[in-house]
């Protein structure tokens, strides 16, 4: 910094037309204390210059500076950027011009911008926008994927197989323990609501009928892939997105390796093949707990709980649970890698990329069950 100096902060303004140059010549003490200099004029008059001209901010005596100094660079920044003039800011100090870099280095937010209209109208335009660039995105992705998955059924994917294999125990073995764990208390949970209606007719036996056709025929599928897409799915956005703020996803396209055919396709692959198995695993686990409350409260024999449990069964209830959950695997494993690879520069975007994995697959789990849910009964299955 500067010597220290008791001046207010100030700037003179010399307007070149000719050139299409502006001059800020700052001097004084530029800090927190002392506030911004009087004058609110500097904001429209940078408006109101032609596309393509030019704002030099110069060190004419700047004293004490702190980081006031560099928020007035910033915003003159931010605004002059918005309507096509560009900024020179090489004749501030040093440190302040290092501090600039640095907050170049991370793209301003929409609600940051100065003068940003924050109209009603205005915010539900920008969600629309991003909305549709988002699924205009996603559609390029998905459609990357689907030449990935072309190229490996050719037998051309280039990937490292011991990648599919650490997929594929991440999202199978790795995940049983959880996966038991909750279609457990889920059967149980079931059992006990189904019990406190029938035990009023004196048909608790059919607490089986409620617990198996229920779990195998959505609630196993729909289970798993919510404990799946908090855990596989935000494991693969942080991995993927950690790679890409290390560059890595960078150096796999200088080395003239695919992203999408050497990190996702053997994710997409591992989790698709086993949530299917998860979900029949979750199916027995699911009618285990319902056995255990119908067979220790209220006291149904074990031979005749599976046995009623199997006459409410069939094939068909168990083979729409496991299309549900194939279909489940490839929403969680697609929505992590996409929000993975589309992760920004810095740490906190891998927080926010696993964020959005994590809530997105699970609204997409519960969006592909009530399709699936509509089509079955139009189609009366």
């Amino acid at each position: 910094m500067s010597t220290t100096t008791s001046a207010d902060p100030r700037y003179d303004v010399e307007h070149d037309t000719a050139s299409g140059t502006l001059r800020l010549r700052l001097n004084g003490t530029w800090t927190v204390d002392t506030g911004l200099p009087p004058g609110r004029e500097l904001v429209p008059l940078v408006q109101s210059l032609p596309r393509g001209s030019r704002v030099v901010l110069e060190d004419a005596g700047i004293g004490d500076w702190d980081s006031l100094l560099v928020a007035f660079a910033r915003t003159t920044f931010l605004v002059a950027m918005d309507h096509g003039v560009s900024v020179d800011a090489s004749g501030l100090p040093e440190g302040a011009r290092k501090l600039l870099d640095l907050a170049a280095e991370v793209p301003p937010k929409d609600e940051d911008r100065p003068g940003e209209d924050d109209a009603l109208t205005a915010r539900v335009g920008r969600i629309a926008l991003g909305a549709w660039d988002t699924v205009s995105d996603a559609t390029e992705f998905l459609g990357e994927v689907v030449q990935a998955f072309g190229t490996f059924l050719r037998g051309r994917a280039r990937f490292r197989r011991v990648d599919l294999m650490h997929a594929t125990e991440s999202a199978g073995v790795g995940a049983l323990g959880i996966v038991a764990l909750i279609n457990f208390l889920v059967g149980t949970v079931l059992a006990f609501v189904g019990a406190v209606q029938l035990e009023q007719f004196g048909a608790t036996i059919y607490v089986a009928n409620l617990v198996g056709i229920a779990v195998a025929r959505v609630l196993g599928a729909l289970m798993t892939g919510i404990v799946m897409s908090g855990r596989t799915g935000a494991s693969f956005a942080a991995v993927l997105g950690t790679m890409n703020v290390n560059e890595e996803t960078d150096a796999l396209q200088t080395m003239g390796l695919k992203p999408v055919e050497f990190l996702v396709l053997p994710r997409v692959l591992a989790t698709t093949l086993m949530l299917p198995a998860l979900t029949a695993y979750a199916i027995l686990m699911g009618m285990l707990g319902g056995m255990f409350v119908g067979v220790t409260l209220l006291r149904i024999g074990p031979i005749q709980y599976l046995t009623q449990t199997q006459d409410a069964l069939d094939l068909r209830q168990v083979v729409i649970g496991l299309s549900m959950g194939l279909a489940f695997g490839m929403v969680v494993a697609l929505t992590g890698c996409y929000y993975g690879l589309r992760c920004g520069r810095s740490s906190a975007a891998v927080g926010q990329a696993t964020t959005k994995a994590v809530v997105s697959s699970i609204v997409l789990v519960v969006v592909v069950t009530a399709v699936f849910t509509v089509i079955l009964y139009l189609l009366e299955l």
